[in-house]
C-alpha cells in the first residue's frame, strides 16, 4: 500500500489558477487510455485525500460525486457531503488521521488529490511515497503551486501522452 500525489501541472509549476480554475487543463490534448492516465491509476486507489478547496471545486464542477472510494477532506470549515457518498471530514495534521485513512483504503493505495500544501504536509510527515505529475504545455504565471515544501525525489518513470510529459517520482526518505 502506497500514498500517491497524482496531479497535473503547468510548466511553471501550478496546479490551478489563483482562482482555483482548471479550465487551462481541460483545453490540453491528453489520451485517457495512454501512458500514466487516470483510468488505470484510479483502479489501484482505495481512498482519496483532499483539501477543502479541491473538494469545493469538485462539488461545484461535478453533477454527481464520481468517486466510489472513501474520501477524506481536510478542512477547518463545516462542509456537507454528497448524498450517498462516503466523504469524511477531518481537521488537523495528516498524522492524526493516517491510520483511519489507510484502514479505509482496504489494502489499496491512497491518492492525495490536492492541493499542493496538503501533499506537502503528507511528505513532511513521511506519509507520501510517490509524486505523479502530468506536465501540460502551458504556463500560468501565477496560481496554486504544485508543491509547497522542498523534496528530494528519484525519477521512476517518464512518458509522453500526447501534449503532456508524464512523470512519476519516489519521495526520498530522510535518513
Amino acid at each position: 500500500m502506497a500514498t500517491h500525489y497524482y496531479t497535473a501541472a503547468s510548466l511553471d509549476g501550478f496546479i490551478a489558477t489563483a482562482e482555483h480554475s482548471l479550465e487551462w487543463l481541460f483545453a490540453q490534448d491528453f489520451d485517457m487510455q495512454g501512458p500514466m492516465a487516470y483510468p488505470e491509476f484510479i483502479e489501484g486507489i482505495g481512498a482519496l485525500v483532499m483539501g477543502a478547496s479541491t473538494y469545493e471545486w469538485l462539488r461545484r464542477h461535478q453533477e454527481d460525486w464520481e468517486y466510489a472510494q472513501t474520501t477524506w477532506v481536510f478542512s477547518h470549515r463545516s462542509l456537507s457531503a454528497p448524498d450517498g457518498a462516503d466523504v469524511r471530514f477531518v481537521a488537523g495534521h495528516p498524522t492524526g488521521a493516517i491510520d483511519q485513512i489507510l484502514a479505509s483504503a482496504g489494502g489499496k493505495d491512497v491518492w492525495v488529490v490536492g492541493g499542493g500544501d496538503l501533499a506537502g504536509q503528507f511528505a513532511e510527515a513521511g506519509l507520501l511515497d510517490e509524486l505523479w505529475v502530468q506536465f501540460a504545455p502551458v504556463t500560468l504565471g501565477a496560481g496554486r503551486p504544485l508543491f509547497t515544501r522542498a523534496l528530494q525525489l528519484d525519477l521512476l518513470e517518464v512518458a509522453r501522452n500526447r501534449d503532456f510529459v508524464c512523470t512519476r517520482y519516489r519521495v526520498r526518505r530522510a535518513d
